[in-house]
Formats: structure tokens, C-alpha cells, sequence
């Protein structure tokens, strides 16, 4: 698509998006020819025009005499376009480190999504990271013949409880000293940890704690699947003042349904979780994001090195991307320092 384009259509192009994206109005020839600093007629740069439509980068909408950006034409603009700023980390009010103060993780999470939001005026998010379900204490209890009830504590005092079918029966008693034995041995380690030494310690077990403990760590495992990632979102409100979408309640309806289902948006994130750096989604151009007003610009962050979440903003296509890039950057950064250990 860049090699379709000479410079004075992509010339034209980046000025079309950038005087669009500040005024939110279509743009007409005459706004263009002045906006692009080129000495062109009007006539020439309504041919460049209707090039750029037929390449399906603008768009003509039918009120107006002006064009438009399209996902595609914001997606080239994204690509080779975008002329990067000096973010202006002094027009916080809070110096930014100050606001993510690393003594609680879910408080650095929580405030990242806050400063996400004040900073872009758009919605922000952070998918917490997943925590590792670790065993304080596992009983068992029984419920009728070969039915058992599992109740596995965490550390911080979380419950997690399943029913098993075992396939012979146990006595209340042979229960209590499978709870006692299992606990001193595996307290203190993840459930992942224990699934690995039970590898091989089983041969060692005696094969009815051995039986009732594969059953625990499967059920603990199950536990922690179905446990949803914590996913914080901060600023929905502020897409009532974006004009994009204050005219049409349908649109607004949609967005805050999106950020009622948790699950739409954790799998909006995903995507971004498993590449490098910052990422931009945009409405329209793919499945990924499921309104065509809609932009996602994300990055993951990490502790210690490793990547274990994702952050981003949510806003209108219409937004200042380099802007969005750098606020995005920087807090995916101050997030990872913030959780890392010193």
C-alpha cells in the first residue's frame, strides 16, 4: 500500500488524518491544501482525493462534502505516518512514580489503570497477573460412600471447594491423616509445584494418599482455570464526553456492554499479550476489535523479565495515537518496575 502511494498523496493523507483527528469534522479540499502546506489547485488535490477513496483510505461521509479516515487509512497513518512527540511527563499532576507505589501489587494495578485514564481522558485497563494458586492447608471430608469433599486454603485465605468421585471408599479417619500427611509435605508450594513432585514422589505414597492427592491437585488446577484474571477498568464515564460516540446512544450502549463482559475484553487484550512493546488494534480493520469506532492501543508488562499482563487504552478511532503510544509505553514500563522485585 505504500509503494501505491507517491509522496504527495501520502503527504495529503497524513494531513487528512491529523486535521481530522483534532477537529472531528470531515476535511474539504481548501482545509487540506492549507493543512498540507502544498501549492496545489484545488482541482489536483480532489483527484489525490477521490485516489485515495478509491484505495478505500478515506471516506466520504454523506452529509458532507469532506472526507474521512478509514481503518485502513488510519492503519497506514499508524504504520508510516506517525511523527513522535516528547511526552510531557510534568503535565501529571502527581509525579508518575509516586502513583504507583509497589508496597501492594493490586494497588500498583488499580492506580496503573487510573493513570491510564486521567492521562489519555479515555478509558484505561491492566490485566492483573494470575496469581499461583498456593496450598496453606487441604482437607478432606467425607460426603457418602466414594464422594469427598476437597477444601484447598491459600495463604491469603481463599477457599476453593470441590466435590470428588474416588473410585474406592475412605474412612473419615483415613481422611484426616491424608489431610495431616498431605499438608506438612506440600504446604507453602503452588499448586504447579506440587503437581511436579508428585511426579515423582507418587511410587512412594501410599497409593490411597497418593490417589486422593493426584485427585486434590487436579481439582486445584481446575480451580485456578475457571478463577477469570482480574481485569481493571478505569474511565468507561469518559467516553460520554468522546463526540464520536455521545450523538449515538446505540454505540455507548454497546461499549459499556463490552466493559460489563470481562471475557470480551480479556480476549480483546490477549492478543497484545503474546507480542513485544506497544500495539495498536483498530476498529474495523479485523475481528479483533469488535466496533468500528473503537481503537486499542496496549502493551504488555513485566516482572522480573518475564511478561505476565497486559495495559492499555481504549478510546475512539479518532485519537492522538503518538500521544496514546507514549502514555501506553511509559506506564507499561512504570508498571514493570514498580512489581519487580529491586
Amino acid at each position: 500500500m505504500k509503494a501505491m502511494l507517491d509522496e504527495r498523496a501520502r503527504t495529503l493523507l497524513k494531513a487528512l488524518v491529523e486535521r481530522y483527528i483534532a477537529d472531528g469534522q470531515p476535511v474539504g479540499s481548501r482545509t487540506l491544501s492549507r493543512a498540507s502546506g502544498l501549492d496545489l489547485s484545488p482541482a489536483t488535490i480532489r483527484n489525490v482525493m477521490a485516489d485515495l477513496e478509491d484505495l478505500g483510505l478515506i471516506a466520504s461521509p454523506h452529509t458532507s462534502a469532506g472526507r474521512i479516515p478509514t481503518a485502513r487509512g488510519y492503519r497506514l497513518f499508524v504504520d508510516t505516518m506517525l511523527t513522535s512527540q516528547p511526552f510531557d511527563v510534568g503535565a501529571a499532576s502527581v509525579p508518575l512514580e509516586s502513583q504507583l507505589q509497589p508496597d501492594q501489587p493490586q494497588r500498583v494495578i488499580a492506580n496503573a489503570a487510573q493513570l491510564l485514564s486521567s492521562l489519555s481522558s479515555f478509558v484505561g485497563v491492566v490485566v492483573a497477573p494470575r496469581q499461583a494458586g498456593v496450598l496453606h492447608h487441604i482437607e478432606f471430608l467425607r460426603l457418602s460412600a466414594r464422594r469427598i469433599l476437597v477444601i484447598l486454603v491459600a495463604p491469603d485465605g481463599d477457599v476453593q471447594n470441590r466435590v470428588i468421585v474416588t473410585a474406592q471408599d475412605y474412612t473419615q479417619s483415613q481422611l484426616v491423616e491424608a489431610s495431616n500427611y498431605l499438608t506438612a509435605q506440600y504446604a507453602g508450594l503452588t499448586i504447579e509445584e506440587v503437581r511436579e513432585r508428585l511426579k515423582t514422589e507418587v511410587d512412594a505414597l501410599r497409593g490411597e494418599i497418593a490417589a486422593l492427592m493426584q485427585a486434590a491437585v487436579q481439582t486445584g488446577t481446575d480451580a485456578m482455570a475457571e478463577g477469570d484474571e482480574q481485569i481493571v477498568v478505569s474511565g468507561e464515564r469518559n467516553l460520554l464526553a468522546v463526540q464520536d460516540f455521545s450523538s449515538d446512544m446505540g454505540s455507548l450502549r454497546k461499549l459499556f456492554d463490552l466493559f460489563e463482559q470481562k471475557t470480551q475484553l480479556m480476549r480483546l487484550l490477549d492478543v497484545s499479550s503474546r507480542a513485544e512493546g506497544v500495539r495498536i488494534y483498530i476498529g474495523g480493520e479485523s475481528m479483533v476489535v469488535p466496533f468500528e469506532e473503537l481503537s486499542v492501543v496496549s502493551a504488555p508488562y513485566e516482572v522480573n523479565g518475564k511478561i505476565v499482563g497486559t495495559l492499555g487504552v481504549i478510546g475512539p478511532t479518532r485519537m492522538a495515537y503518538e500521544r496514546m503510544i507514549q502514555i501506553v509505553d511509559i506506564t507499561s514500563r512504570l508498571v514493570s518496575n514498580a512489581l519487580s522485585t529491586k
